[in-house]
């Protein structure tokens, strides 16, 4: 079972402001850059993320029904800022894993404890690389 909605809704408004600029630059974190389907309104989700066979995979801590998920299918991608690089993502496909095999060791028993088997992932333009931009 995800993390409760509660908890998310705590850490939107308060601890994923203060964490944001932090995590943005950590391995294993992340920040997703999307648009409101509804609103059109820009916004920022840190997220835990991995590198997985040359894509990136997020884990859904919260669920797959979340909005920043809902809005980045139907948009079918957005931009990921990893180690302090944009990257321009597509083909958002959702993934069920509950042994999260493809994670690396290191981070499987804390995914598992959170009961996190949902992930999403999304492919690179250009292998990431040539997509990448430094933050400006």
């Amino acid at each position: 079972m995800p993390i409760p909605m509660a908890v998310a809704r705590f850490n939107r408004r308060v601890t994923n402001r203060v964490a944001t600029p932090v995590l943005r630059r950590l391995p294993g974190f992340g920040v997703v850059h999307h648009v409101g389907r509804r609103s059109g309104r820009a916004y920022r989700t840190p997220v835990n993320i991995f590198e997985v066979d040359g894509d990136y995979v997020v884990a859904l801590t919260y669920g797959r029904e979340t909005d920043w998920v809902r809005n980045v299918v139907a948009a079918g991608g957005c931009e990921l800022e990893v180690r302090g690089r944009r990257v321009r993502c597509t083909a958002p496909r959702l993934e069920h894993d509950p042994t999260a095999a493809r994670i690396r060791l290191p981070e499987r028993p804390v995914l598992r404890l959170l009961g996190v088997a949902d992930f999403l992932r999304l492919a690179p333009l250009h292998d990431g690389r040539a997509a990448a931009s430094p933050r400006g």
